[in-house]
């Protein structure tokens, strides 16, 4: 039985993990690169080693070393977190060879479903429908791949086999595309996962991408959290979470979840878990993947459940049974999440760095912030722009949605650019209001320049008027009232001067 978790990552998921560690008794370690020397997770660690340069592939990425950091501080666990090496099955089966335990699914269960072209394959194999793609879990050449492409049809996606997150992504509209984009996607793959191997998969129009989040343990028990919405992306990123799904119904929701814990089942999957599928517009369903690891969005599951999944994880690792059955869980209003990203919405996401001087997160009933950043930490661009999780509840999906605006118009960041203004605009988009959306409507149907149509000058007339409005406010505030030439107040003064009158 471990009394200690290192902590194999950085951020908001560092931080999210060790808080759940202190809460269960558990001490901490942290492992950082040189840039990250000061961040809010290793300030928070009980103790925290240096792995290495900034970037991933000499510092987060390094397994061997972040092993060895474990055994001489006397962990007894290692949690991956999201990114990097959570889906990595020779680091999961490298850390168990150590003696450690890894908190989080079987190497062979990664392996199975942390490979995309596999899991297609296993889960093909057990009849559950997938998207048309290239069948099989051989490792393909461009060539190979360029060969293949027609008899799967245009448009298509290529996709690396490793990792997810939407890395090693690339859309493919016509023929001529595919070899350039075939090497790009295979670069980022490799330089996020250190595994260069891709695969092709029709790209399906007007879809949907729902979500399962699974728990299983090691006792036999696995079920399903509920569904996640997580249609809204842009190139492959999700930019804004829900739960439930404003297309699910009882009965398409029972269908979905029992698959979800088949396919579990089916690669004998232990801890937590999230099964991918598109729905389409008839609301046929495939299975698109399984990520093999803590997702981002998990704090939305976390709010209409009141289950701590990350709490669960380490229990499952303890050798624990889950807390809960099936028949237990229940759907508690709505939660949505905004990722507030270092970038700006207005010059098309360019990502923004430098040093963030204030940071006024919101708060009330119904908020939560998940964050690893503070007034003064440094945003590098050796790392993903994520500054922080903005998750909302609310008894309906109406109360979600204006509690959530009302956070976004609290939260203040200076410093950096964030895409705040891209999510307020977002949550008044009367087809968002209205649930009306798929996996390209932020690409194709919505821009944030629409929200000055009619007039140029709308813009430049609100920054003036913002302009004027704090520069009053701080004059007001800066104001000094002079104490009276006399020794006390007027008041005091009439009063003595109506006894002397008596």
């Amino acid at each position: 039985m471990f009394t200690k978790v290192l902590v194999a990552n950085r951020g908001e998921i560092a931080v999210r993990v060790i808080r759940a560690c202190r809460e269960l008794g558990l001490n901490t370690v942290a492992v950082y690169s040189e840039v990250d020397r000061n961040s809010m997770h290793v300030r928070q660690s009980d103790e925290a080693y240096l792995l290495g340069p900034p970037a991933a592939k000499d510092s987060y990425l390094r397994g061997d070393k972040i092993i060895e950091i474990a055994k001489k501080a006397g962990a007894g666990a290692i949690h991956p977190g999201y990114g990097f090496l959570a889906e990595r099955d020779d680091f999961a089966e490298a850390v168990q060879e150590a003696g450690l335990v890894f908190i989080g699914p079987k190497p062979s269960a990664i392996a199975a479903m942390g490979d995309k072209a596999a899991a297609r394959a296993t889960v093909a194999a057990a009849g559950i429908p997938v998207i048309p793609g290239t069948d099989g879990d051989a490792i393909l050449t461009d060539e190979d791949l360029i060969a293949l492409a027609p008899d799967i049809g245009y448009p298509l996606v290529v996709k690396a086999s490793a990792g997810g997150g939407g890395r090693g992504m690339r859309e493919v509209k016509v023929p001529d595309e595919l070899p350039g984009l075939l090497q790009a996607a295979r670069r980022e793959a490799e330089a996020a996962f250190g595994d260069g191997n891709v695969y092709l998969e029709k790209l399906l129009l007007d879809a949907r991408h729902i979500e399962f989040q699974i728990m299983a343990d090691s006792h036999g028990n696995a079920i399903h959290l509920g569904e996640r919405e997580c249609s809204l992306q842009r190139r492959h990123q999700k930019l804004l979470e829900e739960a439930p799904s404003p297309i699910m119904d009882d009965t398409l929701r029972e269908q979905m979840g029992k698959l979800a814990c088949r396919v579990a089942e089916a690669v004998d999957y232990v801890n937590a878990g999230t099964v991918e599928f598109l729905v389409d517009g008839d609301r046929n369903f495939y299975f698109l993947e399984m990520n093999t690891r803590l997702q981002v969005e998990h704090p939305i599951t976390e709010m209409v459940t009141g289950i701590d999944i990350v709490r669960e994880q380490i229990r499952i690792a303890r050798g624990r049974k889950l807390n809960y059955r099936q028949e237990d869980l229940q759907l508690n209003g709505w939660a949505i999440e905004c990722r507030i990203n270092a970038e700006d919405p207005y010059n098309n996401f360019l990502p923004s760095t430098g040093q963030i001087t204030t940071v006024i997160p919101p708060s009330g009933p119904g908020v939560r912030v998940d964050t690893g950043v503070y007034a003064g930490f440094t945003i590098t661009p050796y790392y993903d722009s994520l500054i922080s999780k903005l998750i909302c509840w609310g008894e309906t999906r109406g109360v979600a949605i204006l509690r959530m605006r009302r956070a976004l118009e609290e939260y203040r960041i200076l410093g950096v650019r964030t895409n705040i203004p891209f999510h307020q605009k977002l949550l008044n988009s009367p087809r968002f209001m209205a649930g009306q959306f798929d996996t390209r409507f932020v690409e194709e149907r919505f821009t944030m320049e629409e929200e000055f149509d009619g007039d140029d000058n709308l813009a430049m007339i609100a920054a003036v008027m913002a302009t004027l409005v704090t520069h009053r406010e701080t004059q007001q505030a800066a104001q000094i009232v002079r104490q009276s030439e006399r020794d006390t107040s007027n008041w005091k003064w009439v009063g003595r001067w109506e006894r002397m009158q008596r």
